[in-house]
């Protein structure tokens, strides 16, 4: 199998091109800080991966803005921060848009799109998603929200709605590549509706799994590169 197998790469957004985590910490500690608590950012980390899986499991048709805020309200219980205030939990709530670009995405997804037609497909409603396309600076050829498909990832179900509308562009499943950091939200669902999935493991110098869940189960992506960046200087060693 070589990239040049396939004609459409399906990313991952947030994790993957957007540098999520850190702008959760960069939303998150300032409010920390308002309330003296001291936490590592390891465990703000993974306390909000905890949060915001179990959420987004039992509420799959609510938006991310909604998800947010009420991961926000869950760890202020957490934390024992007894006087959070709602506005707080809706600030966090709007902070997609301020969150970062990795500093690799623009410059890597223009070499990537001479070859490939770039999608995404990302546990995001609409509105914050175009914010973050825009920090991109790419233009994506097809975009898919939870806020569209009614749940969220790891459910299998996103991926079948993803390869059923590309199946409607005359894009066969075996064509598609799904390009994403998260061994929990995509990799393990993505290879279990038989897709092949490219590994940007964007933690691969830190412990821990960060802003995600462990995997429920072992799993081996196709292909595996450290950095967006690393994908992309392979792609054009191809030809």
């Amino acid at each position: 199998m070589e990239l040049s197998d396939f004609d459409v790469l399906t990313f991952d957004c947030y994790g993957t091109l957007i540098d999520w985590e850190s702008g959760i910490l960069q939303a998150l500690k300032p409010w920390l800080n308002q309330h003296k608590i001291e936490l590592t950012d390891a465990t703000i980390l993974e306390m909000y991966a905890r949060h915001e899986s179990k959420i987004e499991h039992d509420f799959p048709g609510i938006v991310y803005t909604d998800i947010l805020y009420r991961v926000h309200k869950a760890l202020a219980k957490e934390w024992n921060i007894i006087h959070s205030t709602d506005d707080e939990a809706t600030r966090f709530s709007l902070s997609v848009k301020d969150w970062p670009t990795f500093s690799d995405s623009h410059d890597a997804l223009k070499t990537l799109k001479r070859y490939y037609k770039l999608a995404i497909l990302s546990n995001i409603d609409n509105q914050s998603i175009q914010h973050s396309i825009n920090k991109l600076g790419v233009e994506f050829d097809y975009v898919f929200s939870a806020q569209d498909i009614g749940s969220y990832k790891p459910n299998q179900r996103n991926f079948q709605y993803l390869l059923d509308n590309l199946a409607t562009c005359d894009i066969q499943a075996s064509k598609v590549l799904h390009t994403a950091q998260s061994l929990f939200h995509d990799h393990v669902p993505a290879k279990a509706i038989g897709m092949a999935t490219c590994w940007i493991n964007r933690r691969y110098n830190k412990s821990g799994w960060g802003a995600t869940p462990e995997p429920s189960h072992p799993v081996k992506p196709d292909f595996q590169f450290n950095s967006l960046a690393d994908m992309a200087a392979a792609r054009q060693q191809l030809n």
